[in-house]
C-alpha cells in the first residue's frame, strides 16, 4: 500500500483586491497592507504576532489565522517627532528583555535621511506600546539613514547589537546595552553590507538569524525598489560583527559589483502559469519557531508596473529548507500548514513547472517553465524545456542532474495557491548557487 501524504488544506481567503476601490474596515483588510513585517513567537504564549508599518500588530496561533490586534503605538516619542518633523512609524522590531516586551521603531518619510529610531516598551505583546527613548537619530551628516532595526545577540558572549539602515552608506551594526535597550557605543557602528553608488545604495530591510546547527550568523537584506524590483538576498559569517560572505565568497562590503551579482539570492518577483504574478518581495524577517521550523516572512506586491500609485502591498509567509552546504531555500508555495514527511516515490512521477530564481539586471519577474520528474524503461529521466537529465531519490533526498549541473532539491506537500488545490512542491540549489522552486500541476499522458 502507498504511503499516505498529509497535503494542506485551503488557507482562509484573502478579501479580493478591489476592496481599495471603495471605503473599507481596518479588520476586513486580512493580509492587506502589511508591510514591513517583523516575526515574534512570544516564550510565554507561544503565540505569533507580526508588527508592521504604522505599528499594526496582527496575531496568529499557527501562522495561517490572523487577527488584526490594531495600531499597538500612537506615535513616536517627542524627541524622535522634533527630529524629524513626522509622526510616522515604520517598520518596528520585536525583542523581550527580562518582563519587558522592546519595540525598535523608526520616524522618517520617504527619501529623507533625517530619521530616528526609538523604543517602545509594553508589558504584553498586544501592547499598548509607551514610546521611551530615541536610540539614535541621523541627517544628511551621517553615513547611513537610521530605519529599520533589527535586534539580534552575540550568542558567544550575550551582547544585544541593533542591525539598521537603509540606502545611502548602507547596513550597520551598533552594539546595545542591554538594560536600557540604548546604544553602548558612540557613533553608527560598523558597516557590514552597502551596494555600488550607480546602483543607487539600494539595500535596506536587514534581518540577521543565528542557526545553531550550522553555526553562522545570516544576513538577510532587501536590494532594490519597494515599488518594483525589490528582492531578498543573504549571507552569512561565524561572527555577529562581520564579516558577511555570500555562496561566491564574496563579502556583502564588496562595491565591485558591476553585475549585480553580490549576496545568494533567496527570493523575487515571479509568476506561476496559473494566478496573478507577484513582484517585489522584501523587508523580510526570519523566524526560528519551537517546533524547530524555520520561516520567511516578507510584504510582497501583485505584478503592477502600469499603474503609477504604489500597488497595496500583503504578507507571505513560506517555509525555509537548508541545504546540507548551510543555505536556506525557501518553498514554493505560502505556508498552509505543510508538515515534514517523507514523500513515496509513486507521487513524484508528472508533470510539473518550475521558476528559477535567476538575479538580473535590473531585477525582474521570473517566470515557470515546463518540467517533467518520470521513470521509464531506460531509467529515471527528467526533463525541463530542452533540458534532459537524470533524478535521484533515497534517503528522502532529491538530487537532479543534467550535464555538468546539480541540484539539490527538497520535495514537500503544498497547497497550491493559484489552482486552489493540493500538490507537490520542490525547492532547490544547484551547485552554483542558484534556487529554484517547482510545483506539481498534472499526470504524464500514457505512453
Amino acid at each position: 500500500m502507498s504511503q499516505e501524504i498529509k497535503y494542506p488544506v485551503a488557507p482562509p481567503e484573502q478579501p479580493p483586491r478591489d476592496i481599495f476601490s471603495g471605503k473599507f474596515d481596518q479588520k476586513d483588510l486580512g493580509l492587506w497592507l502589511t508591510h514591513d513585517p517583523a516575526i515574534f513567537q512570544d516564550p510565554d504564549t507561544d503565540e505569533y504576532f507580526i508588527y508592521g508599518t504604522d505599528a499594526i500588530c496582527q496575531r496568529s496561533k499557527d501562522l495561517i489565522h490572523w487577527d488584526r490586534v490594531g495600531k499597538v503605538v500612537e506615535e513616536p516619542t517627542a524627541e524622535s517627532q522634533e527630529w524629524v518633523g513626522t509622526k510616522n512609524i515604520w517598520a518596528p522590531d520585536m525583542v523581550k528583555v527580562g518582563d519587558e516586551y522592546r519595540l525598535y521603531c523608526s520616524n522618517s518619510s520617504f527619501g529623507s535621511q533625517t530619521s530616528c529610531i526609538f523604543t517602545a516598551v509594553s508589558k504584553k505583546p498586544e501592547g499598548p506600546f509607551e514610546p521611551k527613548d530615541c536610540v539614535v537619530k541621523t541627517n544628511e551628516k551621517a553615513p547611513l539613514n537610521a530605519i529599520d532595526a533589527n535586534i539580534i545577540r552575540d550568542e558567544k558572549n550575550g551582547k544585544m547589537y541593533m542591525v539598521y539602515g537603509s540606502f545611502w552608506g548602507g547596513i550597520y551594526i551598533l552594539e546595545l546595552d542591554e538594560k536600557t535597550g540604548l546604544a553602548a557605543e558612540e557613533g553608527f557602528g560598523k558597516c557590514i553590507a552597502t551596494r555600488p553608488a550607480w546602483l543607487s545604495g539600494a539595500i535596506e530591510g536587514p534581518y540577521v538569524i543565528y542557526n545553531e546547527k550550522t553555526d553562522y550568523y545570516y544576513l538577510f537584506v532587501s536590494y532594490g525598489s519597494l515599488k518594483s524590483d525589490y528582492q531578498i538576498r543573504v549571507a552569512r559569517s561565524k561572527d555577529v560583527l562581520g564579516p558577511y560572505v555570500d555562496f561566491n565568497g564574496r563579502e556583502m562590503t564588496d562595491t565591485d559589483d558591476p553585475y549585480n551579482q553580490v549576496g545568494q539570492m533567496v527570493f523575487c518577483g515571479y509568476q506561476w502559469s496559473h494566478g496573478v504574478g507577484y513582484m517585489g518581495p522584501g523587508h523580510n524577517s526570519v523566524l526560528h519557531n519551537k517546533e524547530d521550523q524555520w520561516f520567511l516572512v516578507y510584504h510582497i506586491r501583485q505584478k503592477n508596473f502600469v499603474e503609477d500609485w504604489l500597488e497595496p502591498s500583503t504578507m507571505q509567509i513560506r517555509k525555509i529548507f537548508w541545504t546540507e552546504t548551510g543555505w536556506p531555500i525557501v518553498s514554493p508555495e505560502p505556508y498552509a500548514g505543510e508538515v515534514d514527511q517523507e514523500i513515496p516515490l509513486e507521487a513524484f512521477f508528472g508533470k510539473y513547472e518550475r521558476i528559477n530564481l535567476v538575479k538580473s539586471l535590473p531585477q525582474g519577474i521570473q517566470t515557470a517553465v515546463p518540467m517533467k520528474i518520470n521513470r521509464c524503461e531506460w531509467g529515471d529521466y527528467y526533463e525541463s524545456s530542452s533540458i534532459q537529465g537524470n533524478w535521484v531519490y533515497e534517503n528522502g533526498k532529491f538530487t537532479i542532474t543534467y550535464g555538468p549541473h546539480t541540484e539539490e532539491c527538497f520535495v514537500t506537500a503544498i497547497w497550491d495557491h493559484e489552482r486552489k488545490c493540493p500538490s507537490l512542491g520542490l525547492c532547490g540549489l544547484s551547485q552554483d548557487g542558484v534556487p529554484f522552486i517547482a510545483k506539481r500541476i498534472g499526470d504524464l499522458p500514457e505512453r
